[in-house]
């Protein structure tokens, strides 16, 4: 079982410190068409964004839970800036942990949606 960092703050969100994160919970998470079409935005961008930016195809309680799903295997952080949740893609430390994997699975993914015409 994975342990995460302690919130010491309602607003603070739980995230697992780099040496927590296991390369099947990344697998996992990434593993979600949803949850690879959220990674695949954040990697455009060196910036933050919020929630909102995101239009996903489901609830918005599924939605919360692919975030919380990336965010609790340690692909993105979460934070809080006023009341928008901002998300980050953790790319120094998925490249730290894993070199070439983030962009490996990215770079897959990009050709699949080419392939399949989907440009999300």
């Amino acid at each position: 079982m994975m342990r995460v960092t302690t919130v010491t703050n309602t607003r603070e969100l739980a995230h697992p410190a780099r040496e927590e994160i296991r390369l099947e919970g990344i697998l996992h998470a990434l593993s979600d068409p949803m949850r690879m079409r959220v990674v695949r935005a954040l990697a455009t961008t060196d910036d933050e964004l919020s929630c909102s930016c995101f239009v996903l195809p489901v609830t918005k309680s599924t939605t919360t839970h692919h975030f919380r799903v990336l965010r609790e295997s340690g692909v993105i952080r979460q934070v809080y800036r006023g009341t928008a949740k901002m998300n980050g893609l953790r790319r120094a430390d998925l490249d730290a942990l894993f070199p070439g994997l983030l962009d490996s699975i990215l770079d897959a993914a990009g050709r699949e949606a080419g392939r399949l015409g989907d440009r999300a």
